[in-house]
């Protein structure tokens, strides 16, 4: 499969999907370098928002594990047609009365941005006999657009989240406003280490995930102590323009 090279999304030049993934995986472990960290300890993940099952049996083929999808309704429909081996983890804006499906369908969700959001998780996991995997996600640069609790929120309410049963905190996620500048991202990641530092001090235990870092910032992120990172474009290219999936 043909792929538009990394950074000239939109354009097929020749350049395959395996190519693009090994030179983000090179970048990665650039950045690990700078600031002494094992690139193990990176994990990247595909975002396939609009792209078809076909897209990510070729990325398992080229030796990608983890996913990400944004949007319920569209990986019911993509995840049965996917290789087995395929990890998939929720990214976007979770409503409550998909909470069921995704404790079904995902092996992390990145992006509770509630204590009733985490509450329904918690419900809904606990149905099935699972224990749910959850990052929560902060809305470090108060933007009205964006989902998210408000820092002082998180810390506030933090205890009784993890009180929960059936929802395991392991970390923090963020989305911070776009720049194409990267370097203008990383004071805001700097906010989310230092919150993450905050709910350990709260919950007397480590918490092992920084989800923060998409294509134009990425490496900035891993810089500043990201665990998770959310490629997309620079992976797989443009997105097509698809309808999504009946709700």
């Amino acid at each position: 499969m043909q792929i538009c090279a990394l950074g000239r999304a939109g354009y097929d030049d020749g350049v395959s999907l395996a190519d693009n993934l090994e030179s983000i995986q090179q970048r990665i472990a650039a950045a690990c370098g700078r600031v002494g960290r094992n690139p193990a300890d990176v994990t990247l993940l595909g975002v396939t928002k609009t792209h078809p099952a076909e897209v990510v049996t070729e990325a398992v083929r080229a030796g990608l594990i983890h996913f990400a999808e944004n949007k319920v309704q569209e990986a019911r429909a993509k995840i049965p047609l996917c290789p087995g081996r395929a990890h998939w983890h929720f990214i976007g804006h979770l409503q409550s009365n998909k909470c069921r499906e995704a404790v079904e369908l995902f092996a992390m969700i990145h992006s509770v941005d509630s204590l009733a959001l985490a509450q329904e998780i918690a419900k809904r996991a606990g149905q099935t006999g699972k224990t749910m995997p959850v990052l929560l996600e902060v809305n470090v640069a108060g933007e009205a657009s964006k989902f998210g609790f408000p820092p002082e929120r998180l810390l506030t309410e933090l205890a009784e989240i993890n009180a929960l049963p059936h929802v395991e905190i392991q970390g923090l996620m963020a989305v911070p406003p776009f720049t194409p500048v990267a370097e203008r991202s990383r004071a805001y990641f700097q906010r989310l280490h230092a919150l993450k530092r905050q709910a350990e001090e709260i919950l007397g235990a480590p918490l092992r995930h920084l989800s923060m870092g998409m294509s134009n910032d990425f490496e900035v992120a891993i810089e500043e102590g990201a665990t998770f990172v959310r490629v997309g474009t620079a992976l797989f290219g443009e997105r097509p323009r698809v309808r999504q999936p009946a709700e």
